[in-house]
């Protein structure tokens, strides 16, 4: 999957905190171009853009999640993500786990896991 194909993306653990790559991520791709939906249920605005609670708020148009959650959350918001019918998710390094990527095969998503959209998008 070329991130790069995408224009509308959201990031699952956006942060306020500028050290923390939630928030480095969200900077890196408005940098490039992107529109970025920041989701964190403790902030309404992350670098300027309305942040949303929660994946059930982002608007359906959305064409790739990108998770930067500890793998303990991230399996229950991808079973939601996907009942929600997002179909693309990009589980940064030290987000993904050997169950995420189990049951995202076992329900027909396309992902990637382990590589950096940071990286991914600088090309």
């Amino acid at each position: 999957m070329d991130p790069r194909n995408y224009r509308k993306i959201a990031v699952i653990g956006a942060s306020k905190n500028r050290e923390k790559y939630g928030n480095k991520i969200v900077r890196d791709l408005r940098s490039k171009g992107f529109e970025v939906y920041p989701v964190n249920p403790k902030s309404d605005i992350i670098e300027g853009l309305k942040c949303f609670k929660n994946l059930e708020e982002l608007p359906k148009d959305i064409e790739l999640l990108v998770f930067v959650l500890p793998p303990d959350q991230g399996l229950e918001e991808t079973q939601k993500a996907l009942n929600l019918g997002f179909k693309r998710l990009w589980f940064q390094p030290g987000a993904g786990s050997k169950d995420i990527e189990s049951f995202l095969k076992n329900n027909d998503a396309e992902y990637s896991m382990g590589k950096c959209i940071m990286i991914e998008t600088s090309f």
